[in-house]
């Protein structure tokens, strides 16, 4: 999936203002202006739209699990990952939103996306482990659509 699809169905689904997003992106470590975050809004044949690199998007999701989960005492913000891939957006998701593995499998069910418990496990285990699994960008999408039915049905 395409960093500014995900950025847009956050977005969407807790009902994020410019400014909350421009807060959640400071939580993250980076500053943005209010044009840049639209600009990441806009659709892809506006000529204003503009990509939003893996290093923003990691800025956002980190700035997003401080705003869901709070700030660690005496922590400065994490720095953010230059790249990102759909087992670390899942991840960072989980953590946000203090999801369990049940919680997971619901979200996906809201969807009519069947997936086993260890299938779920696999995006989450060590790339260099044997049963490691690649998420797939249709998995994302629907765990992101089970959001949306959840969160802003």
């Amino acid at each position: 999936m395409k960093n500014n699809d995900i950025l847009k169905i956050l977005r969407y689904t807790f009902d994020l203002n410019d400014f909350v997003m421009m807060e959640i992106f400071a939580n993250g470590g980076i500053q943005v202006d209010r044009s840049q975050v639209s600009n990441w809004l806009k659709k892809e044949e506006d000529e204003e739209f503009k990509s939003i690199y893996d290093v923003d998007l990691a800025a956002f999701l980190n700035g997003f699990i401080i705003l869901k989960r709070g700030k660690k005492e005496g922590d400065s913000a994490p720095e953010p990952e230059k790249k990102l891939n759909n087992n670390l957006i899942l991840r960072k998701l989980k953590i946000a939103l203090t999801l369990r593995d049940e919680d997971m499998l619901e979200l996906f069910g809201l969807r009519g996306f069947r997936i086993s418990k260890h299938e779920l496990s696999a995006f989450f285990r060590n790339p260099s482990q044997p049963q490691y699994r690649e998420c797939k960008d249709q998995i994302l999408r629907n765990f992101l659509m089970g959001l949306q039915m959840k969160y802003r049905p």
